[in-house]
């Protein structure tokens, strides 16, 4: 997936990696990212990786992280 600059406003998005940057990239799409980014993440990642992302953060959003922790219940 292209990265929006608008998206990873403090970096090069051309220079994220979607292994080593997996938290950052998680956090900043659940936070501020758009439907299809959030589809292309569910479909990119383990849910369970997702779930300890939003679990451990501290930089989501607070309404955020409870939404997605109601929408990974079960994960």
């Amino acid at each position: 997936m292209k990265f929006r600059q608008a998206l990873f406003w403090d970096t090069n998005p051309k220079k994220i990696d979607t292994e080593k940057n997996a938290k950052y990239i998680i956090e900043r799409i659940l936070d501020f990212g758009s439907d299809k980014e959030v589809r292309w993440l569910r479909h990119f990642y383990d849910k369970r990786l997702i779930k300890k992302t939003v679990l451990k953060s501290r930089s989501l959003q607070p309404e955020t992280k409870n939404l997605w922790m109601l929408l990974l219940k079960g994960a």
